[in-house]
C-alpha cells in the first residue's frame, strides 16, 4: 500500500478525522492560515517525498473562507 498522508483544511476538520480514523492513518501536520490579503495559507510541516497527499477542504460557497 503506498504511503498516504492526510491533511485537514479549515472547512472541515470533523470529516478529515473520520477519514484518517477509516483509513487507519493520522492527520498530518499542517498549518492552515490566511496571507495579509486574505486568501488562505495551507504549510505541510512534513516530509510528503515520495507519498500520495490529499487535503481534506471543502470547496462549497463562500469559496474564499473554505
Amino acid at each position: 500500500m503506498p504511503d498516504i498522508k492526510l491533511f485537514a483544511g479549515n472547512a472541515t476538520p470533523e470529516l478529515a478525522k473520520r477519514i484518517s480514523e477509516r483509513l487507519f492513518t493520522s492527520l498530518g501536520n499542517a498549518t492552515v492560515g490566511r496571507f495579509s490579503d486574505g486568501e488562505v495559507q495551507v504549510q505541510i510541516n512534513e516530509n510528503v517525498r515520495g507519498s500520495d497527499v490529499f487535503i481534506i477542504q471543502s470547496t462549497c460557497a463562500p469559496t474564499n473562507d473554505n
